[in-house]
């Protein structure tokens, strides 16, 4: 039984998203995210005026007649939302935590892509695979989609991505549109990141909280990894230690974008204490503009 704060949470987020999709977001996804181009749909027999780049050379040597390829428009995308529920997005400082914020914008995603007629698909993972939802239209499925984002417990405390990408190319047979919603505190996945670029069109929601950014001024302070269980006691009046501490951050945080940079997968970083809406739609307008 899901408990009604779930539920309510729910309809919140449906609430919410649904509107931004339809007073925010119309246009801007069905423009980014198009199909493919051209699938295979049948063979037939050739018939004077075909290509001959479209004869299917094995069939016409099986049968002794030319049969040619046919090929039809392929509209239809698959989004794929490798949502991270590792114990580190279970932290928030501000209105929301990085999980719930990560909820809203699968939500969001979702709906988009179902307002588009697209096939919607979810992974959640932390250190392992903890649940797989496989691609689907329709309300009912978003709505899953929602209720898995905000109440599964995972078992897992830790990061894998290379696992996700991994599993992600086991359970696809084509080319899918996949948002990674996580916070990458993680390493060694470079490799699987670029294998899985090349087969599908990744992007990566880092999602930050300004506490991971710079450290406020206010005394002692204990600082929890989530994810090992270690823990450190550090004086925040020291203003050398919070300087160190922003520079290791924005260190940090560019390595990951050349990381990103180097193997051409678009990144998009949403802060816990800023509305991302904007960032979503310069998103969006980025790509359109690649795209021309």
């Amino acid at each position: 039984m899901i408990p009604k704060e779930v539920l309510k949470q729910v309809r919140r987020i449906q609430i919410t998203t649904s509107r931004m999709v339809t007073d925010v977001f119309a246009g801007q996804y069905q423009s980014v995210f198009k199909g493919s181009g051209m699938e295979f749909d049948e063979v037939r027999e050739y018939q004077p005026g075909d290509e001959i780049r479209s004869i299917d050379w094995n069939v016409t040597a099986r049968t002794g007649r030319p049969y040619v390829k046919k090929f039809v428009e392929e509209r239809e995308l698959t989004v794929m939302l490798l949502l991270d529920m590792s114990l580190s997005c279970s932290f928030g400082t501000t209105k929301q935590l990085k999980s719930k914020l990560a909820a809203e914008l699968c939500s969001l995603l979702a709906f988009s892509a179902i307002q588009n007629n697209d096939k919607v698909g979810l992974i959640i993972f932390t250190d392992r695979i903890e649940k797989f939802i496989p691609p689907r239209k329709g309300l009912s499925h978003v709505l899953r989609v929602i209720r898995e984002a905000l109440y599964f417990k995972p078992k897992g405390s830790g990061t894998n991505i290379k696992a996700a990408l991994e599993y992600l190319g086991k359970i696809t047979s084509r080319k899918t549109v996949t948002f990674i919603v996580s916070d990458f505190y993680d390493s060694d996945f470079k490799k699987a990141l670029s294998i899985a670029n090349k087969r599908h069109d990744i992007i990566a929601m880092t999602i930050t909280d300004p506490l991971e950014i710079e450290l406020p001024n206010i005394g002692i302070m204990k600082l929890d990894d989530a994810e090992t269980g270690g823990s450190c006691l550090i004086d925040t009046s020291n203003a050398g230690l919070r300087k160190d501490y922003h520079k290791n951050s924005l260190r940090r945080f560019q390595e990951r974008k050349k990381l990103f940079q180097s193997i051409n997968v678009d990144s998009i970083d949403i802060r816990t204490d800023i509305p991302y809406s904007k960032t979503l739609i310069g998103f969006f307008k980025m790509r359109e503009r690649r795209m021309r």
